[in-house]
């Protein structure tokens, strides 16, 4: 019996009221599942023999809670103090070739197990009055959750062909469900499926695929995730450009990085770092509602900061050449990767708004920090850095500390070194000039103003001046000495002011 997983009123009150109707209810998947390891779970899935709609409507009325219905999926939800239940009737499924939508039709406990994806998702808890809290396990799946494997209750090729998400999902679990005492790996049999029917993915909308990706993304070692996507072929499937990173050119015996394995681990540093500087309160969340901004700290890994991780490098195939004297170079691959993120976004059906410019941002930045670890550290350089990463700063440093790898560790250790010399600069010259997020005190509008002209190139002419030469120091950060120069150069170029 398994009762003490049951203690929440929420089951009791879910029991009482099924038994009134004369069904049968059993709370079903990932929270036994989550039961058993030991990880806290918010969603309780709860599938009846009958009307999955009718009990959560009585549940919600006993509870006096609000009811959301789902006719086109048979299913109802509510929430019961912070935890959310979804209730569903117990059905048999088939599928058809070209769609993985299935035909449903009514069916038992039996019958919704063996539709479910894994063994370890398919396990039940019984909330009948005469075996509460029993496990009703016919797959095996406590078994396999001991052992730390991913396994489908059918013929994998069955599971996988009827629903080619689930192929995606088998990894996502195994990614998730990992820590460093037990990792989770997919049967071979499962595996050796998930390559035969990888051309099933085509049948999936990119939506349903991204959803997964988000999830693995921010799990502590997406790059479990992704290495196992490219061993199964799904990944030239779902992102071919990542997969382009695979492999080592060699010419006269000398060879370049593997940028695949690099971006992976660089990944992983991300999660490892974001998740250190979150516990430690230091990154925050830059939020505009309605014009207004909100600064939050950061307490969840932030999702575009991990697919920027994961695309930091995708324009090194596109820029790889060889040099017989300095031999692999990628020059300009930073400018390549930011090019190709909005095209990357569209493909996915991923959003075109501030975060694909995020995104964007600091796959184009990345190399900046790295530059100035390897240069001298110039206040100009720096105001310049500050500048144009504005708000995701933290987030660019973050990112170009994971960036660096190298199996000599003396190399690590001083560029790490070095690194922390920028981010006091950063704090330093930000803390004196006041320059994230600076805008030019010299506006179109007061050039036109001033002058009496219409709007023409001159314009951008004299602020691009005044822009450059408070990032050079050359002039103090205020509108005064601005306006100066402003005048002076504008002289220069014939322009005299206006009566």
């Amino acid at each position: 019996m398994t009762t003490e997983f049951l203690d929440n009123k929420i089951f009791s009150i879910v029991s009482q009221t099924a038994e009134q109707m004369g069904v049968r209810a059993y709370v079903i998947g990932g929270y036994v599942r989550d039961c058993f390891l030991g990880r806290p779970s918010k969603d309780i899935d709860i599938v009846v023999e009958g009307s999955g709609i009718e009990l959560a409507e009585k549940v919600g009325a006993a509870v006096h809670s609000t009811v959301s219905v789902f006719k086109n999926f048979g299913t109802a939800m509510l929430r019961y103090h912070g935890i959310e239940i979804e209730f569903v009737g117990a059905r048999r499924e088939s599928y058809r070739r070209d769609s993985r939508k299935p035909i449903v039709e009514d069916g038992t406990l039996e019958d919704d197990q063996l539709r479910r994806d894994f063994t370890i998702n398919a396990m039940a808890f019984s909330l009948q009055k005469d075996d509460f809290g029993s496990l009703v396990d016919p797959f095996g799946g406590i078994r396999d959750l001991d052992k730390g494997i991913i396994r489908t209750p059918l013929d994998p090729d069955t599971t996988y062909s009827d629903d080619p998400l689930r192929m995606i999902r088998a990894i996502r679990f195994a990614t998730k469900l990992s820590t460093q005492e037990r990792k989770f790996t997919i049967v071979p049999e499962s595996l050796e499926s998930i390559a035969r029917n990888r051309e099933r993915l085509r049948i999936l909308s990119k939506e349903r695929i991204v959803e997964e990706l988000n999830k693995m993304l921010v799990c502590d070692r997406p790059s479990m995730g992704f290495r196992l996507m490219e061993e199964t072929g799904l990944l030239d499937y779902i992102l071919p450009q990542l997969s382009r990173l695979k492999g080592v050119e060699s010419v006269d015996g000398r060879g370049h990085k593997e940028n695949f394995s690099h971006t992976l681990e660089v990944v992983d540093n991300v999660a490892a770092f974001e998740k250190e500087a979150i516990k430690a309160g230091r990154l925050k969340d830059y939020l505009f509602e309605d014009g207004v901004e909100t600064v939050k700290v950061r307490t969840e890994p932030y999702l575009w900061l991990r697919w920027a991780a994961l695309l930091h490098d995708i324009g090194k195939p596109a820029s790889k050449r060889y040099d017989q004297h300095t031999g692999w170079t990628f020059h300009g691959h930073e400018v390549i990767g930011a090019r190709m993120i909005p095209k990357i976004f569209n493909e996915m059906k991923m959003p075109l708004n501030e975060k694909m410019k995020y995104v964007q941002k600091l796959v184009g930045l990345h190399l900046r920090p790295i530059a100035l670890v390897t240069e001298e550290v110039t206040d100009s350089a720096v105001r310049r850095l500050l500048f144009d990463a504005g708000n995701d700063i933290d987030d660019l440093m973050l990112l170009c500390n994971a960036d660096i790898t190298s199996k000599n560790p003396r190399k690590v250790e001083k560029l790490r070194h070095n690194f922390e010399l920028v981010k006091e600069k950063l704090v330093e010259v930000e803390a004196k000039d006041a320059v994230r997020n600076w805008k030019n005190p010299i506006t179109g509008e007061y050039v036109m103003k001033v002058f009496g002209i219409e709007p023409c190139r001159e314009i951008g002419i004299l602020k691009e001046h005044v822009k450059n030469a408070v990032l050079d120091g050359v002039i103090g950060n205020n509108f005064e000495e601005a306006d100066i120069l402003m005048r002076e150069k504008a002289a220069e170029m014939g322009l005299l002011p206006k009566e």
